[in-house]
């Protein structure tokens, strides 16, 4: 039972970045936008969370900085595919291959303007992450430790699943970015600003992303920076995208299953199951392959995806 409850505990933790970036994902797609760019919205948001934490000492500056890097990133491929109206696919497999790069650069131009040849977070913002648990519940036996036992970035990005799903379903405004992304003319024609939409979905989308990213720098890698932190985490939420049916909720069901396979190579005893850890650090990818050819084959009567997804709207054909 010990063994379950550490399992489920550390699949929660595992799968937390996985979380943040299908919850970026979807806000964009919700637009009709298909942004290809997690990877390196992550990768951006890392970097520049990291950084701030480094240099400031204050968790919420770190998750400040990575959220506007990677909004700011995502404004790139807006401009491109909103007003130029650039191939989305393109522009997305650039962006990552654009953010992972940048973040990369500016990590070795830090690294090499420390004294040490390390960037190491300071005790401070390590200690503000790592406060795990909620006082007083976190002691509850097995519940305190399913529920109340995880730092700040889990519970932040259960509350913005919990409010994108009020957003969508709840409010004028939800519903206004759902019609822009399933049928744009419709929505103009009802008056609904199309293209500031399309910005402000695209905008929050990215900066999710980056939350996401930097909890891959700070959290999963030890406080410590390395290159190529987010390790392809951000192709495996495009993918909880079409798992989650781009409802915000069940990626939080999501990204637990995929935690539990990356972590499950702790966990399974060589003695029962002999494979080698290469095939664990497989699964959550062939999953996420398997997952895309069997959304292909899936009639899209039985998908939530916006209708326009993945298409330009030029007004002047409305």
């Amino acid at each position: 039972m010990d063994l379950l409850i550490r399992f489920v505990a550390a699949a929660v933790a595992a799968g937390t970045p996985l979380l943040y970036g299908t919850l970026g994902e979807i806000m964009t797609e919700k637009a009709g936008h298909l942004n290809l760019g997690v990877e390196g919205m992550m990768s951006v948001g890392a970097c520049a969370g990291f950084l701030a934490g480094y240099y400031t000492d204050s968790f919420a500056l770190a998750l400040l900085a990575a959220f506007a890097a990677a909004a700011a990133s995502a404004l790139i491929y807006g401009v491109l595919t909103v007003t130029f109206m650039a191939n989305q696919n393109v522009t997305g497999l650039t962006l990552t291959i654009f953010g992972i790069g940048l973040s990369n650069f500016i990590g070795i131009l830090a690294l090499g303007r420390s004294e040490s040849g390390t960037l190491k977070l300071p005790e401070g913002i390590t200690a503000q992450m790592r406060g795990a648990g909620l006082p007083g519940l976190k002691d509850i036996p097995v519940a305190g430790q399913l529920l109340f036992s995880y730092n700040a970035f889990v519970y932040i990005g259960a509350v913005i699943a919990v409010l994108l799903f009020i957003y969508f379903s709840k409010t004028k405004s939800g519903l206004n970015l759902q019609a822009v992304g399933h049928n744009p003319g419709a929505a103009d024609a009802a008056g609904i600003p199309v293209t500031r939409y399309k910005y402000i979905s695209i905008l929050i989308g990215g900066g999710i992303c980056g939350i996401g990213g930097a909890y891959c720098a700070m959290i999963i890698n030890g406080g410590v920076w390395v290159s190529n932190n987010v390790g392809g985490l951000g192709w495996i939420a495009v993918a909880l995208v079409i798992f989650a049916n781009w409802k915000p909720l069940n990626a939080i069901g999501g990204s637990l299953v995929f935690g539990a396979l990356r972590i499950l190579k702790f966990y399974v005893p060589k003695s029962v199951l002999p494979l080698p850890n290469a095939f664990y650090d497989m699964m959550p990818f062939l999953i996420t392959a398997l997952i895309l050819v069997a959304a292909s084959m899936r009639k899209k009567q039985n998908l939530s995806l916006p209708g326009n997804l993945g298409n330009h709207y030029f007004r002047e054909e409305r």
